[in-house]
């Protein structure tokens, strides 16, 4: 099983800003934990970041050709008000299931491409990656 995991804009800030909301975890740790979590699950992973829209749409769409089974999505500030993103994902044929470090919805706004999203999974920090990419792995079993 092979997942694509997108770090959307702002995730490389992590660690560094509003650390009192989503903690002092770097993006380069967040990834770690990631592989780690896809490795004991036997999934593999590509990590993609990205603070452009357009090429966050780009490589969702070019995975549908290099064979991806599925996709996580942190899309932290493109959670609301990108329609392109949130159509993109609505197209994708693998399943996606979109991934926040804490739970958006204490903080107010609630997400767009979360309603294009097979499931949502937020407020666990980064072991919300390890949840999704099981649910993804369960999901494909049936």
């Amino acid at each position: 099983m092979k997942i694509l995991v997108v770090q959307g804009a702002g995730m490389n800030m992590r660690g560094k800003v509003q650390t009192e909301i989503f903690g002092t975890m770097t993006l380069d740790e967040y990834n770690q934990n990631i592989r780690k979590y896809a490795e004991e699950l036997g999934i593999e992973v590509e990590i993609f970041s990205s603070n452009v829209e357009g090429d966050v749409i780009n490589r969702l769409y070019s995975a549908i050709d290099q064979g991806f089974d599925g996709a996580l999505i942190n899309p932290a500030g493109f959670s609301r008000g990108y329609p392109a993103l949130t159509a993109a994902i609505g197209q994708v044929s693998y399943p996606v299931i979109e991934v926040h470090i804490s739970n958006p919805v204490r903080r107010g706004p609630v997400s767009d491409t979360a309603a294009v999203c097979l499931g949502i999974v937020a407020g666990y920090g980064v072991y919300g990656y390890y949840l999704a990419l099981r649910g993804l792995k369960e999901t494909r079993k049936k």
